[in-house]
């Protein structure tokens, strides 16, 4: 029996482009598309999935809320993160939040394959070239550094910020108010202890935090 996969992207191209990729397996299937994390919601209340492939960042609902969110829904949901995020403070904070592998961008079609295919086995999987990164950050994670104790939102809003969106396009990424983000910005800048956006881009640097 196939694996039924649901791919979730919000550029077309990318979705055509890992469809491709997994047309040439017998045993995989994809069945479904999600351009934003609103139509992955949806189209999960509607059916479940061998497999739900899903990038981080898109419109509306996203990162490390949408796999909550999931986790939430179906909890048996096995979702493989594709994400272009290749550090370890990412993935890990992924694979915490419920997602059984995470595969970067930059991985060639065999690692996703792969991943596709340990992941419908119920079995966790990094590309390779995150596994250092991710044992990295799991060692780092009992220093106690200051954005280890960010909220999931914090860090996604953390992470736009210094994707270099301003907190306006943040807010809209988010399907948040302006207002909200904010709030959340001035909460982690606290934690970080950081009091400029400079700072707070040394900040990202100095840990890696910038893919």
């Amino acid at each position: 029996m196939n694996v039924s996969i649901l791919v979730a992207d919000d550029h077309e191209i990318v979705r055509t482009g890992v469809r491709q990729v997994l047309l040439a397996c017998d045993d995989l299937e994809v069945t479904d598309e999600a351009a934003n994390g609103g139509e992955v919601l949806e189209k999960l209340r509607a059916r479940a999935y061998g497999v739900v492939l899903t990038d981080l960042s898109m419109p509306g609902v996203s990162g490390i809320d949408l796999i909550t969110r999931i986790m939430a829904l179906r909890p048996e949901a096995l979702v493989l993160v594709h994400s272009m995020y290749v550090d370890g403070q990412t993935a890990t904070r992924a694979l915490n939040a419920g997602a059984t592998g995470y595969v970067s961008k930059g991985s060639d079609a065999s690692t996703l394959i792969e991943g596709v295919r340990q992941v419908a086995r119920g079995r966790r999987f990094v590309s390779p070239d995150l596994v250092d990164e991710v044992l990295s950050s799991l060692g780092a994670g009992k220093t106690g550094l200051p954005h280890e104790r960010l909220s999931p939102r914090e860090f996604e809003v953390l992470r736009l910020l210094i994707d270099g969106l301003s907190v306006t396009a943040a807010a809209a990424s988010l399907a948040l108010s302006p207002k909200t983000v904010s709030t959340h910005k001035r909460r982690l800048m606290r934690k970080l202890k950081v009091k400029s956006d400079t700072a707070l881009i040394r900040y990202a640097i100095a840990h890696q935090l910038i893919p």
